[in-house]
């Protein structure tokens, strides 16, 4: 390297003529000669970082009395919701200059009262819904899914209300569109075959906000519960019903309205007593010994032509 060869020379001459012989500059020489000398000193590993050193007060700068005073017009009622941009101004109509804005910024920022100022709306936590249901017929759960049609693009929309102590399908209907004056007579069909629940949990979908339900219900004395916002597990019953329908209809394929017009058995047999044989307590007869059902209506409730179970089509 030439840097050693200008030390070397600049022992017989000096380091001008040194560089000046060998072309060198000396401004390159005296820079890398001191960065030479500085790395000589330091210990093995990376280089420190460099401390800045504190910033001098300038001479301007407000007293701990003019910040004291400063931070109390901030926090004063009239200004604690103002940004500092108003409060500065207004202080400025009425004739009235402490600091600047940044000055005032620095000083809330030094009190941790930075940040938004303003006055902003508080909502109360949403309170989880909680129902609990000792008997059938006590709390009813309802929602509406999507149902893919026979060619691509249509959807029906399958109605669906469950009695959530027996898991029994008090009403359905598929219609071709989701409409709330659909939801209110399924509803009626429900209440005038099973009796009126206590209580009707549903999410926040349009119908089951909508003011004919809502009137309903309340003209009937039920107690309405709803799904929490943006809380999809709120209604688990219901979504886990529409999740084997849904699976079902993936075996099955595409639904018409013409095929689930009607549910009739051609066999004759009581489709509920398959699982009592067996011991295992199905949805119909925990829902069955209520007084005033039937085995006879129960049936026709769940697929007779004139039961809430059947499925009306309704145009777009």
């Amino acid at each position: 390297m030439i840097a050693p060869a200008v030390v070397e020379l600049a022992v017989l001459t000096s380091i001008a003529m040194a560089c000046a012989l060998l072309g060198r500059s000396r401004a390159s020489h005296y820079r890398a000669q001191k960065e030479i000398e500085r790395r000589a000193g330091l210990p093995f590993g990376p280089e420190p970082r460099h401390e800045q050193p504190p910033r001098p007060t300038p001479p301007n700068a407000l007293s701990a009395a003019e910040r004291d005073r400063v931070l109390g017009v901030l926090t004063e009622p009239r200004f604690a919701d103002k940004a500092v941009a108003q409060t500065w101004a207004v202080l400025l109509d009425e004739g009235t200059y402490l600091c600047s804005m940044s000055t005032m910024h620095r000083i809330l920022r030094t009190h941790d009262l930075a940040g938004e100022r303003r006055r902003q709306a508080t909502h109360p936590p949403r309170k989880k819904p909680e129902l609990l249901a000792t008997r059938p017929g006590q709390v009813w759960s309802w929602d509406i899914t999507k149902l893919r049609g026979p060619t691509r693009g249509v959807y029906y929309d399958l109605y669906v209300v469950i009695d959530i102590y027996s898991r029994y399908i008090v009403a359905w209907t598929i219609a071709a569109r989701e409409d709330s004056e659909i939801a209110k007579t399924m509803l009626e069909h429900a209440m005038g075959m099973h009796g009126i629940p206590d209580a009707v949990h549903a999410d926040r979908g349009t119908s089951m906000t909508s003011k004919p339900v809502a009137q309903l219900l309340l003209d009937l004395g039920v107690d309405r519960s709803h799904s929490r916002p943006h809380v999809s597990n709120d209604n688990p019953y219901s979504e886990a019903a529409f999740k084997t329908a849904e699976s079902i209809g993936e075996r099955n394929g595409p639904v018409t309205l013409r095929s689930h017009s009607t549910r009739e058995r051609s066999d004759g047999r009581d489709p509920h007593a398959r699982a009592e044989a067996v011991g295992v307590p199905s949805p119909c007869s925990r829902l069955a010994p209520r007084g005033h059902l039937t085995r006879d209506r129960l049936q026709r409730a769940d697929g007779g032509p004139d039961g809430p179970g059947r499925a009306v089509h309704h145009g777009r």
